[in-house]
């Protein structure tokens, strides 16, 4: 068996070189929305700070002795691999310079070269089942098209998870600006490296994968910067404070590194970027050694601000104040973590836990006084308030962060808290944070649930005591059967309503038991089946809905809407204009930058933007097989098919005139005048409609609600 192992840059990786191939016994791809968010914030970390590479792990591959010598299985990083493509292929979708264009593409397809006897094709093949749709909708840039997908468009969770991570990443890629684009895209195929691991024979890949990540137990961080810390204090301490560090960090267990990480932003909250942990030592653990001693390092930081981390992470195993336990829960809800450092931070110092670093943690807890517990309830209380607006703005990691160090600098120098810009929302934040509430929730489950405690409890009037089990389910489901009663419905007023948070709900019912049930009243009576639901009054409120209309709908979304508002105080802007009072349309344009992101865009949106004509020809040819289909631009925003069938999106068209499910809508469907495709239509009214570019906004925003 021959292995050998390469150091390679991105560039080098997605190039000629290899052509990856995931084998059919491999699991699918089933990275979730928090993995893809997490890689995306971490190369924007890393691109802050050009100088330093990235290590992003290995590849072990199996093959290199086919005909081309560059084909090879993929046995360990299929994730990885498939994640950087959809990044890449977002950073081409945005990408305004044709060069940088064609340079990105390179990255994802292989151009046909015959004179090196190489086929045009993907440089990454999945398994066969998601293989062509992972290639029609992502490496082949046909990203407008997987944006008008409904879950019903998608035959596996790998497909799933493709469109939900392509979703989440492009919001998060699309919040930055073209030069940190740009600049992100240069660190990637220079900086980012990976050890490629290659052998000729299958059963030995899976012993170096059993190897490298089963077997071994490397040194840690902390193991490092203990024998740093213990060598230098004087021998006869050495085992006293040997102890007391493991006794610090033993209970921290395997979040070691995200301790390190958040005290080096508590201690040096010079800038926003994180690192790996040995940033901790570079910036602050030789600083303070030059400065002070490691005895007083271990101390009156790492002992306070270790068990301050497990208090904020663990509140329910602290004997602490009630009132702060509450905050701290209601912190953990967040599907982020910039707001850690300012936690810790407030328990430590506000708390009283560096005026008690000896004592146990029920003495610690108990010491602290009235005085410091109103003070550190009121920091938590402004705490969470920020991160939840950032949050439902869907604020970059970087922009989170960054207002993280600014609190973090505010609360050292004793401002109080309406003195700190660090806690300061303004009324442009105020209106993109609506204007998200507002639309369409593109928002991950966590959060939906978040948004929908928050609500329930303002509505309370108290924060509600939760069950074990609670989730977030539809009123009006997604796919309906032609027996629902919401069949008589306008297709375009359940596409309309289905996404938006007046049309979810807290229950105890778990999604798969009513996923069959398709009209209102059976649902209904599921959601209210267990009494725990009743805790929550906006679910409660269902019992006396005896049908379920639109207009019902509407009343929701304005409760919950104002609800939200009320708790995060963002209803009323600096003139005492009440923002929940603004349409959509009216908040996008005010925020001041696009609050679309991935979100799906209709037939009608184009429409009323002049780039439709209703009445105007769609045609889609496959002259190979000899078919071709025609469709015409509708009035009330449908295609409707030669037939006389209806249908509200392009990928719903193509699929029933088909009748198959392959074909991404919005790319086969070209106009009959000029040959022009929909999908560069939809990218013209994305960038000049919802981008804010020409400052018009979105005419169309609340055509359809009630179905007139």
């Amino acid at each position: 068996m021959g292995i050998s192992a390469n150091e390679e840059p991105l560039g080098k990786v997605f190039s000629t070189d290899y052509q990856f191939i995931i084998p059919a016994f491999q699991r699918a791809y089933s990275w979730q929305v928090s993995n893809m968010l997490q890689l995306v914030e971490d190369l924007e970390d890393a691109a802050r700070d050009p100088d330093h590479p990235y290590f992003l792990g290995s590849l072990i591959l199996v093959g290199g002795t086919d005909s081309t010598g560059r084909t090879y299985q993929v046995i360990d990083g299929q994730q990885r691999l498939t994640s950087l493509t959809i990044i890449i292929a977002i950073l081409r979708d945005l990408e305004k310079d044709p060069e940088l264009v064609a340079n990105l593409n390179s990255l994802i397809l292989e151009e046909g070269n015959r004179l090196f006897g190489r086929n045009a094709e993907p440089r990454l093949a999945l398994r066969e089942r998601d293989a062509a749709f992972f290639r029609d909708y992502v490496q082949e840039g046909n990203l407008e098209s997987l944006f008008d997908l409904r879950d019903g468009d998608m035959e596996s969770n790998a497909q799933r998870n493709i469109v939900q991570n392509t979703k989440a990443a492009y919001d998060a890629l699309n919040a930055l600006t073209d030069d940190e684009r740009r600049a992100l895209a240069t660190y990637l195929v220079s900086n980012v490296f990976l050890i490629i691991v290659v052998t000729d024979d299958l059963a030995g890949a899976h012993r170096i994968f059993d190897v490298m990540n089963m077997r071994g137990l490397p040194l840690t961080a902390s193991d490092v910067f203990k024998a740093k810390a213990i060598s230098s204090i004087p021998l006869p301490d050495r085992d006293i404070y040997g102890k007391r560090w493991d006794d610090a960090i033993d209970p921290l267990s395997d979040d070691v590194e995200a301790f390190f990480n958040d005290l080096l932003l508590v201690t040096s909250p010079k800038s926003g970027a994180r690192g790996p942990v040995d940033g901790f030592r570079i910036r602050v653990f030789d600083d303070y050694l030059r400065k002070s001693t490691a005895a007083e390092f271990i101390n009156t930081v790492l002992v306070p601000y270790s068990k301050a981390w497990l208090m904020v992470n663990r509140p329910h195993a602290f004997d602490l104040p009630a009132e702060v336990t509450d905050w701290l829960v209601a912190l953990n809800d967040f599907p982020t973590s910039e707001w850690r450092p300012v936690a810790i931070w407030a328990l430590t110092n506000v708390g009283g836990l560096a005026e008690n670093a000896g004592d146990d943690n029920g003495a610690a807890a108990g010491a602290m006084t009235e005085k410091r517990r109103r003070k550190l309830v009121k920091l938590l209380t402004a705490l969470e308030r920020v991160t939840g607006v950032d949050n439902l703005a869907r604020q970059s990691s970087a922009m989170r962060r960054t207002r993280i160090v600014q609190i973090l600098k505010d609360l050292k120098k004793g401002k109080d808290l309406d003195k700190s810009t660090g806690f300061a929302i303004g009324d442009e934040e105020r209106k993109i944070a609506l204007a998200r509430l507002r639309g369409e929730l593109q928002a991950t489950g966590t959060l939906k649930k978040l948004l929908l405690l928050r609500a329930n409890d303002q509505r309370a009037g108290a924060r509600i005591i939760r069950p074990r089990n609670i989730n977030v389910v539809r009123i009006l489901p997604e796919r309906i059967g032609p027996n629902s009663s919401f069949a008589v419905w306008p297709e375009a007023t359940r596409d309309h309503w289905v996404d938006r948070i007046g049309n979810l709900v807290l229950t105890s019912t778990n999604e798969q038991l009513i996923a069959k049930l398709d009209s209102y009243t059976p649902r209904a009576e599921r959601i209210l089946a267990q009494h725990k639901s009743l805790k929550y009054p906006l679910t409660a409120a269902l019992a006396s809905v005896r049908e379920l209309t639109p207009d019902v709908l509407e009343r929701r979304q304005e409760e919950i809407v104002h609800l939200i508002a009320e708790y995060w105080r963002i209803r009323f802007d600096a003139d005492k204009v009440d923002l929940t009072t603004l349409s959509e349309d009216h908040l996008a344009r005010g925020g001041g930058r696009a609050a679309s992101g991935s979100k799906r865009i209709t037939i009608a949106q184009v429409i009323g933007a002049g780039l439709l004509v209703p009445g105007e020809t769609l045609i889609w040819k496959r002259p190979r097989l000899g078919q071709e289909w025609i469709a015409t631009v509708t009035r009330d925003g449908k295609l409707q098919l030669e037939d006389g069938s209806k249908h509200s999106t392009p990928t719903a068209a193509a699929r029933a005139a088909s009748g198959t499910s392959s074909g991404a809508g919005l790319s086969v469907w070209r106009r009959q005048s000029n040959g022009q495709k929909l999908s560069d239509i939809w990218q013209e009214y994305r960038l000049k409609m919802l981008g804010g570019r020409d400052g018009s906004g979105d005419p169309e925003a609340k055509r359809g609600v009630s179905g007139k």
